[in-house]
């Protein structure tokens, strides 16, 4: 029979040369991810961080470990401004108000756009959190419409098509302007409006014919 040997000990803290080698990989993971996205490979986050690839193996056994690490929380973080904007007695503003703060999170941040429009990483708390974000935005969409302020055949589901639009226009303008993203989502929320009315300031200047050139030099789909 096998013996009770007692409730089993707490898991050691990491000692603080781990700990410090932790926080570098998360911090390149962080710039890594944001510029290239997550087709970005562990060694590449290794080389980042100046360190050999066994002690980022050894930290994250995988990539889908350091997505985790790095994606649960932000992800968390765009629930607590949907959460935020659900307090706003205009629903109007608050369906604006939540897209904009949510685009500009995620406009800097090639990697949190990807998690945000992908299902192929982050498949525990990563995916719980994107759940939990769901009923959240339906009752901005919801609210929205029922007050008349949002165009009543506008669907929950094309909150992501809108975040796939603007992230578009970010990837084709980065090296241009990096945030011309403002001034179409000015547009397109001035589209989305119930009835049509004042049009907003937009908050950016366009670009000029030789930035589009460019842009399109730069551009590699």
């Amino acid at each position: 029979m096998a013996r009770d040997t007692g409730p089993a000990a707490p898991a050691r803290p990491l000692r603080r040369d781990a700990e410090l080698n932790r926080r570098r990989i998360l911090a390149a993971a962080r710039e890594v991810f944001g510029l290239r996205g997550l087709e970005a490979t562990l060694d590449d986050i290794a080389h980042h961080a100046g360190l050999g690839v066994g002690t980022v193996y050894r930290r994250f056994p995988s990539k889908e470990h350091l997505v985790e690490a790095m994606f649960a929380e932000r992800m968390e973080e765009i629930g607590r401004l949907a959460e935020d904007a659900l307090k706003t007695e205009d629903a109007w503003q608050a369906f604006v108000d939540f897209t904009w703060k949510a685009v500009e999170l995620h406009s800097s941040d090639r990697g949190l756009r990807e998690i945000m429009l992908s299902n192929k990483f982050g498949h525990e708390h990563v995916a719980e959190e994107k759940a939990r974000l769901v009923p959240l935005v339906t009752q901005l969409v919801e609210r929205a419409k029922a007050q008349g302020g949002l165009r009543a055949d506008f669907a929950p589901t094309d909150i992501p098509l809108l975040h796939m639009m603007v992230g578009s226009v970010v990837e084709f303008t980065c090296a241009v302007d990096p945030d011309l993203w403002r001034r179409c989502l000015a547009m397109l929320l001035d589209g989305l409006r119930a009835e049509p009315g004042k049009a907003s300031e937009l908050p950016h200047r366009p670009l000029e014919v030789a930035e589009v050139e460019e842009a399109m030099s730069c551009w590699q789909p």
